[in-house]
C-alpha cells in the first residue's frame, strides 16, 4: 500500500506535468471560452493517467482514502469519439426536417438529444434544435437556448448532421407560414429499422416529422460503433452549457478546492424516488400518506412491500447509511462534501446523523453568495450547475443509480473525462449488512461494509453489462488505445479533424440548397474529440 505522502506527491507531480502541457497549448486554446477550458482541463488530466499514474484495479481492493482521491487506472485507454472508419459528411440535400420534444429532467433530455442527432443522421434529416419539455418537469421555460451553447452545438456537429434553429417558412399563394411537421409517437427503444422505414417514409411524404415524446425512443445497444461514437460526440463535446452556467460552476469548484479535495454526493433521498421505490415504512403516518398519494398520481399501481424491497437493495440509501459507508471506508469528519440534491424528504431528522459524522457539508447555496446565485439555482439551470460541480469533483458518489439519469449520466461523463473516481455503493450487497446492524448485530459491521465497497473499479474501464446503460459506460466504443492489440481499438489518426473538415469543404464546394458555414477554426472543437 502506498503511503498518503506518496499519493499526494504523485498527484502534485501530475499537476506540474499538466502545467507544462498547458503552457505548450496556450496558443491553441487562447480563443476558447472559459467553459471550454474547464472541460479541456478534465481532458488533459487524462494524459497523465495514461502514463500509468492511476491506481491499479488490484491495489484498489486494499486502497487507502488518499488513493481514492486520485483517478482510477486507465489500462492504457483514453477517450476518443472521432470516426475511425469512412464517415461521409452529411449530404447537402436532406430528406426533410426532424423535430423532437425531449421530456423528463435535464439528463433524460440530454440522452434524448443524443438520440435525436443519431436519428437525424440515420434518416439523412435536418435536425431542428431539440425542444426541452421544461415546463412539465421543472416548471421553468429555459429551453435549449437557455441551457446550452447553441452556436457551439451546431458547429461541433457540422461533420455529422445539418442543424437549424427552427422550421423554415413556406411562401405559397402570396402568403408566408411556418412549415408544419407530421406528428409521430415513436415506439420505446425503437430499432434503427423503424427510423429507416416508417419515420423516413412520413418525412419524405410531409417534408417534416415531429417525434413526441422522445425519451428512450431509440435503442441504446446498437451494433454500429460509429453510431455510438456519434452519441459520445454529442454528449461529451457538443452539449456544452452556456457560459454563465460554466462560470458559476467553476466558481463553486474553485472555492471548494481552495481548501483541498472535495467529494460530491448525489443524495437521492427525495419524494419522487422514495415513492417510486415504494420505501415508505421508515416515515411518519402523515409522510407515508404524502408518498402514497404521489405514487398513485405518478406511477403504475403495484403492490410493494417495504421489507422485501429493502432486503434486495431497491430502496435509496438514507443519509445516515451514506455517512456510515464513508466512515467505514476510512473518510473522517474533515472530509469536505458537496451535496447535489433536491429537497430531502423527511426533513432535518434524517440529515442530523449524517451531519454528525460529516459536518463539512456544502451545496450551491452555502458556497456562493445569494447575489451570485440569483436566478441560477432553480430548475434546469440549478441542475446544470450541480451536474458540472459533480463532474469536476475529486470523488463522486451516487446514492441511488437505478432510474436516476443524473447519476447514470455523470458516471459515464466522469469515465470519459479521465476515469475520475466514482464510489458506487452496491445496495443489494449492503442491505443485509445494514439490516443486521438495525437488529443489533454490530460486530464486524465496518469490515463487512469495506469488503463490499472496495470490491469495485471506482470509475475505471470495465465491460458494460445489462442493465448498465451506454450513457453510464461508453467503453469500449468511445475509447481507444495507442498501442492496441485489436485494430478496432486503435486510436484514429491525429489529423482526423482536418480530414473531416476537408471532406466537408469538398461537399460544400459542389453548391447546394443547404450548407453549413465552415469559416470558423478547428480549435472550436474539443481537442479531445480524437
Amino acid at each position: 500500500m502506498r503511503r498518503a505522502g506518496d499519493a499526494l506527491r504523485r498527484r502534485y507531480g501530475n499537476r506540474q506535468q499538466l502545467k507544462q502541457l498547458s503552457l505548450g497549448m496556450k496558443g491553441l486554446f487562447g480563443r476558447l471560452s472559459v467553459a471550454a477550458i474547464v472541460l479541456l482541463i478534465c481532458t488533459v488530466s487524462l494524459l497523465s493517467t495514461t502514463r500509468g499514474t492511476g491506481r491499479s484495479v488490484e491495489s484498489v481492493r486494499h486502497a487507502s482514502v488518499e488513493e481514492l482521491w486520485d483517478t482510477a487506472a486507465s489500462g492504457g485507454w483514453r477517450p476518443s469519439s472521432a470516426p475511425r472508419s469512412d464517415w461521409p459528411s452529411p449530404p447537402s440535400r436532406t430528406n426533410g426536417y426532424l423535430r423532437v420534444r425531449c421530456n423528463g429532467g435535464l439528463n433524460q433530455q440530454r440522452s434524448a438529444i443524443c438520440n435525436a442527432v443519431l436519428a437525424a443522421r440515420i434518416m439523412n434529416a435536418t435536425l431542428v434544435l431539440p425542444e426541452l419539455d421544461a415546463n412539465a418537469f421543472w416548471h421553468d421555460d429555459s429551453g435549449f437556448q437557455g441551457i446550452y451553447d447553441v452556436e457551439h452545438f451546431i458547429k461541433s456537429l457540422k461533420y455529422d448532421v445539418h442543424i437549424v434553429e427552427k422550421l423554415p417558412e413556406i411562401h405559397k399563394n402570396g402568403k408566408t407560414k411556418r412549415m408544419k411537421a407530421y406528428q409521430l409517437r415513436p415506439p420505446r427503444d425503437a430499432p434503427i429499422s423503424w427510423y429507416e422505414t416508417e419515420a423516413l417514409e412520413k418525412m419524405k411524404e410531409h417534408g417534416a416529422i415531429y417525434l413526441t415524446p422522445f425519451s428512450h425512443r431509440l435503442a441504446e445497444e446498437i451494433d454500429n460503433p460509429e453510431y455510438q461514437r456519434l452519441r459520445c460526440r454529442v454528449n461529451y463535446h457538443a452539449l456544452r452549457f452556456k457560459p454563465h452556467i460554466m462560470q458559476l460552476s467553476n466558481q463553486i469548484v474553485s472555492k471548494l478546492r481552495s481548501q483541498g479535495h472535495f467529494m460530491a454526493i448525489h443524495l437521492r433521498f427525495e419524494m419522487d424516488m422514495l415513492a417510486f421505490a415504494g420505501c415508505i415504512d421508515i416515515f411518519t403516518p402523515e409522510e407515508q400518506k404524502v408518498l402514497m398519494k404521489y405514487r398513485k398520481e405518478n406511477f403504475a399501481e403495484k403492490e410493494l412491500v417495504y421489507s422485501e424491497r429493502r432486503a434486495i437493495g431497491k430502496c435509496p440509501l438514507t443519509p445516515e447509511e451514506v455517512g456510515l459507508i464513508l466512515r467505514a471506508m476510512g473518510f473522517d469528519n474533515s472530509t469536505r462534501i458537496y451535496l447535489a440534491a433536491g429537497e430531502l424528504f423527511g426533513g432535518e431528522r434524517f440529515m442530523k446523523p449524517f451531519k454528525a459524522l460529516f459536518p463539512h457539508l456544502e451545496n450551491h447555496n452555502t458556497v456562493l453568495r445569494t447575489e451570485e446565485l440569483s436566478g441560477n439555482k432553480q430548475g434546469l439551470v440549478g441542475s446544470a450547475v450541480d451536474y458540472m460541480v459533480c463532474l469536476l469533483s475529486d470523488i463522486f458518489m451516487p446514492t441511488y443509480d437505478g432510474p436516476s439519469n443524473f447519476a447514470n449520466n455523470l458516471m459515464g461523463h466522469r469515465l470519459y473525462y479521465g476515469f475520475r473516481t466514482t464510489i458506487q455503493p452496491n445496495r443489494k450487497a449492503l442491505a443485509p449488512i445494514f439490516i443486521d446492524r438495525e437488529n443489533g448485530k454490530t460486530a464486524g459491521f465496518e469490515e463487512a461494509v469495506r469488503r463490499v465497497m472496495f470490491n469495485s473499479k471506482f470509475g475505471g474501464p470495465h465491460k458494460r453489462v445489462h442493465p448498465e446503460s451506454f450513457y453510464t459506460n461508453s467503453w469500449p466504443e468511445c475509447f481507444c488505445q495507442t498501442s492496441a492489440k485489436d485494430p478496432a481499438d486503435q486510436c484514429p489518426p491525429d489529423n482526423v479533424v482536418e480530414l473531416l473538415n476537408s471532406r466537408l469543404q469538398g461537399e460544400q464546394s459542389d453548391g447546394s440548397e443547404q450548407t453549413i458555414s465552415s469559416n470558423h477554426t478547428i480549435s472550436h472543437l474539443d481537442a479531445n474529440m480524437t
